[in-house]
């Protein structure tokens, strides 16, 4: 399995460096499945459209707006491959047998058949498929979210039982940290699931939090690469039992989201009930809530402070309006200047002492701490976005995780 990104298949030139490379795997001798994502910016160029012509898309519309861009994308590489002289033949999402939910914009895979797929294979052509896009139980033309023909590709690689999942995109593997922002990042060899996924899910953007979600309950085995150089990049598969506590870093790097915004809840009473007032408010309104922090009580009332999208804000605020009232809250605060720094790494739960020496580092810094979370291989401090480059950098070297620059 292979999948190649927008800025893989950005213009003709790399459409054709793209076929080169499939049809030297198919003549190596393996069966090739390969995803491909629209090319460039061409989602973006056709949701531009949708919101000129319309001032609310419908979802419907939207998926079958959206899902050319992929179509444009499988049916040009299928004919460079071809013109490669290896026999190829391209298919929608919903030719390839990715069926979902009936949720137009953000559809979940519920299951894969691959007949079609598999047919092509045993005719000894390669397979390209549309990524992002399926077709609903309601056979309707669905996509996935955007960043999802990852998901597509680890869903497909795991019906086909594929030997790898290959992520092709535009750096060459995961990185200690974002090589922008810490020039002596390094390239990360391996990281087991569960180190990416915190990754992902803390602003690591080089995979899809779903794919990763899917590779790791479905034991896919992950290869990030770049198309540009195609050297080796970084295995994502299950943590390795066999290195020791001495043997495995202690962490594997940095990560940064400057996305999020703060909101806090002044003064709520301190009785059961309440904060399941606002949250179930806030979920019906699709805010995504994250980090959640509530202070000590007194005098029977308490903070409590949250993390939403910066894109959710103004949604979060219209529950605060009507929601402080009904509570008996004093107000509400909001501060969208917030960024989230986290440490990553399997080795922190056999390792004390790694909060206290994050907190420290950013002390030194003069950086303040406004909120912190926490899991068995995580550490994420809330503070100010315009501290978030500075906390990255020192962190990553007092840390250890500095590489040749």
């Amino acid at each position: 399995m292979q999948k190649f990104g927008g800025t893989s298949v950005a213009d003709p030139e790399r459409i054709r460096a793209v076929a080169d490379h499939v049809a030297r795997t198919r003549r190596s001798g393996d069966d090739v499945v390969v995803v491909v994502s629209a090319m460039g910016k061409s989602t973006d160029d056709l949701l531009r459209l949708a919101f000129d012509v319309a001032e609310r898309p419908d979802g419907r519309e939207l998926d079958m707006l959206l899902t050319a861009g992929e179509r444009i994308s499988m049916a040009l590489v299928s004919m460079a491959v071809e013109d490669l002289g290896v026999p190829a033949m391209s298919f929608t999402g919903s030719q390839a047998g990715i069926v979902t939910d009936t949720a137009h914009n953000r559809a979940k895979i519920m299951e894969v058949r691959g007949d079609r797929i598999r047919e092509a294979l045993a005719a000894g052509k390669v397979a390209i498929v549309a990524g992002f896009q399926g077709v609903s139980t309601e056979r309707e033309i669905t996509t996935l979210g955007r960043g999802a023909s990852d998901l597509t590709a680890v869903a497909l690689a795991a019906a086909l039982g594929a030997e790898v999942c290959e992520i092709y995109t535009d750096v060459e593997g995961v990185y200690s940290a974002d090589p922008r922002i810490v020039p002596k990042a390094r390239k990360l060899a391996r990281v087991s699931f569960d180190e990416m996924l915190e990754m992902a899910a803390t602003g690591g953007r080089v995979l899809a939090l779903r794919s990763v979600e899917f590779a790791r309950n479905h034991h896919v085995k992950v290869h990030v690469r770049s198309s540009f150089t195609w050297a080796p990049g970084t295995w994502v598969t299950e943590e390795d039992p066999s290195l020791t506590s001495m043997e495995q870093a202690i962490l594997s790097g940095v990560t940064h989201d400057a996305s999020e915004a703060k909101v806090t809840i002044e003064q709520v009473p301190d009785r059961p009930g309440v904060a399941a007032t606002w949250f179930r408010a806030l979920a019906d309104a699709g805010v995504n809530v994250d980090m959640i922090v509530q202070n000590v009580s007194t005098a029977g009332r308490t903070d409590i402070s949250f993390t939403v999208p910066r894109t959710d804000l103004a949604r979060a605020e219209s529950c605060m309006d009507k929601i402080v009232v009904e509570t008996e809250a004093t107000g509400y605060r909001t501060d969208p200047r917030i960024g989230r720094v986290s440490l990553i790494g399997a080795g922190m739960k056999t390792n004390p002492g790694i909060a206290a020496q994050m907190f420290e580092v950013l002390a030194a810094e003069g950086i303040n701490i406004e909120m912190i979370s926490t899991s068995t291989i995580r550490i994420s401090c809330v503070v100010a976005e315009d501290d978030v480059e500075p906390a990255v950098r020192a962190l990553h070297t007092a840390f250890g995780l500095d590489g040749a620059s």
